[in-house]
């Protein structure tokens, strides 16, 4: 007789139980949106928040039209960790409006996110449900109560109406599991849509949401952003609530993971995290500071920013140097002051960085996989490295070294390995010097914003995660090791006319003096077959600048567009 696992069960169960609550949608929901429904769509979240405040607007209205969308996205991209639109259309109770001794109570002040879709992660705890984190081992344990973040959306009358998928761990630049399968980018399904928000990117470029709440540790929000043509920002750690929230490695204080929104529009995510932080977010989380929101305005500013060309590990492609260009000749028209950068080495701080992250040899981040559990093909990577005798590492680091010269790649054999409680201590202290480099270095050039691509490459081909490995995050991970604002936003798309790489490129120089983990990114970057992608550019804050940072891309936003340049996403 054939035996099936627990796993393979659970991610069966898991898998029915998604389908069962689909099927179990009225009609109505698998129908083409109506105009009615395309007028709702097209709303702002003041708009949306403004009329459903008012009562010219209903939940069910909303969710009609969100509803479709929804199960568009799941069908197109696979996108779905978990739906609750049944249960946000039960009409709640409402509250009476006199008291027990008759007396009138004082009218409810309107609610500041009333009305607004907003998709969950699949890491982050919603009372009743699973949270699951990729890992079959998770099913069947929901949870016991709320995160922080979501009691506040729904004391601010917010419908978290779905679930979104995540890679196991939420570690990998791809949104594959057992569990639910491989989420596709909506603009090209044989591509990525990013990790580990993933299923949240492809959701919001379908717009099958207003908002995202996802997690970001090195990337997470911000690589899907990029791949999907979409608006995201980490803030600094201690800003957005984050209880109840699982990051990839818990316990993990020296690279800490933050919740954080993605959006389709600008003007949603600088509305929505003006209004979680109106909603006094340190009364629900005791790890946020207690910082009220600070306007600014910068439109009548000129201003400077640095521009990070290169990470000193993957040049970017042609793809994404065009539209860093793009952004740099939009902002210099504009009169402000673009100057080129050299930052401490980012090398130096990631290797840092992947030291921390993996100081208890895997442990903490392998610890939920099933034996026969796929994972992501940069965490197997991650695994068997941290399962090698030092020596043998150090062996491969020094042959690494005469043969191919990549140093980035021989510090990380020789020093990715279990740490003791010492060691880590070390490493602390070396993640704070660096810190201090970069504080010093943007003193000396009085910076406002800082310009990096996010990625060297834009979404890759599904498959492809092993060969351009988890290094390759480094343009976004750095900022997360500095606890740097930073955020994405959409400039551009591929463009196999602009973008190739010259026809002798693999016999050029500049390829032949790359390293090995540059060597493999590149194998993987067609501008033929990447044509259509969207490209997206990352402006970069000091700790606890959010309110600048989003005033900052949306003067990138508003140079482009006085250029001719306006992104102008795909419908789906």
């Amino acid at each position: 007789m054939f035996f099936q696992s627990q796993h393979r069960r659970d991610c069966a169960a898991k898998q029915e139980e998604r389908q069962k609550t689909l099927d179990g949608l009225s009609s109505s929901f698998f129908e083409p949106c109506t105009e009615s429904d395309n007028k709702v769509l097209d709303l702002s979240l003041s708009e949306l928040v403004q009329r459903h405040n008012a009562g010219s607007l209903s939940t069910a209205s909303i969710l009609n039209a969100y509803g479709k969308k929804v199960v568009s996205a799941q069908k197109a991209t696979n996108c779905l960790a978990g739906i609750m639109i049944q249960e946000a259309l039960v009409p709640k109770v409402p509250a009476p409006l006199t008291g027990s001794d008759g007396t009138d109570i004082p009218e409810q002040p309107a609610k500041l996110l009333s009305g607004v879709p907003i998709s969950i992660k699949d890491c982050i705890d919603i009372e009743g449900y699973d949270t699951t984190v990729g890992y079959s081992s998770k099913v069947n344990h929901p949870a016991s109560s709320s995160a922080a973040i979501v009691r506040l959306l729904h004391d601010a009358g917010a419908i978290a109406h779905v679930k979104t998928t995540v890679p196991p761990g939420l570690l990998g630049l791809e949104t594959s599991s057992d569990l639910f399968g491989r989420t596709s980018n909506p603009y090209n399904e044989k591509f990525s849509s990013g990790a580990s928000t993933g299923g949240g990117g492809a959701l919001l470029a379908c717009r099958g949401s207003v908002i995202e709440i996802g997690t970001d540790l090195g990337g997470s929000i911000r690589l899907p952003a990029h791949y999907c043509g979409l608006y995201a920002m980490r803030s600094s750690i201690g800003r957005f609530p984050c209880q109840g929230t699982h990051p990839p490695v818990p316990g993990l204080e020296t690279v800490a993971t933050t919740s954080a929104p993605m959006s389709r529009r600008l003007e949603d995510l600088e509305e929505f995290w003006k209004r979680v932080v109106e909603m006094r977010p340190w009364e629900y989380d005791h790890t946020c500071v207690p910082l009220p929101w600070r306007p600014v305005n910068l439109q009548e500013t000129k201003l400077k920013f640095g521009v990070i060309w290169e990470d000193g590990i993957i040049s970017p492609s042609p793809a994404c140097r065009r539209t860093l260009e793009w952004v740099c000749d939009a902002l210099e028209k504009q009169g402000h002051e673009v100057v080129d950068f050299a930052p401490p080495s980012i090398p130096e701080g990631l290797n840092a960085g992947f030291q921390l992250c993996f100081g208890d040899g895997g442990v903490a981040f392998f610890g939920a996989v099933r034996k026969d559990e796929k994972l992501d093909p940069v965490m197997v990577a991650i695994k068997s490295l941290l399962g090698m005798p030092l020596w043998l590492k150090k062996f491969l680091a020094m042959v690494t070294r005469k043969t191919t010269g990549d140093e980035v790649w021989a510090f990380m054999l020789e020093t990715i390995h279990l740490k003791s409680p010492a060691e880590e201590r070390v490493l602390v202290v070396s993640r704070d010097e660096y810190r201090e480099k970069w504080h010093q270095a943007w003193e000396d050039e009085r910076f406002d914003f800082l310009l990096t691509v996010p990625h060297s490459l834009p979404a890759i081909p599904a498959g492809t995660a092993e060969k351009v490995t988890l290094i390759s995050a480094a343009y976004t991970m750095i900022f997360n090791i500095l606890d740097y604002t930073a955020g994405v936003l959409p400039v551009s798309f591929v463009d196999r006319q602009l973008d190739g790489l010259p026809k002798d490129f693999m016999e050029s120089f500049d390829y032949k003096n790359m390293g090995l983990i540059s060597k493999g990114a590149y194998s993987v970057y067609d501008a033929d077959k990447m044509h259509g992608l969207p490209l997206g550019v990352q402006v970069v804050g000091r700790r606890f600048e959010e309110e600048k940072v989003l005033q900052g891309m949306k003067i990138v936003e508003d140079a482009l567009e006085a250029c001719g340049r306006k992104f102008i996403p795909r419908e789906f």
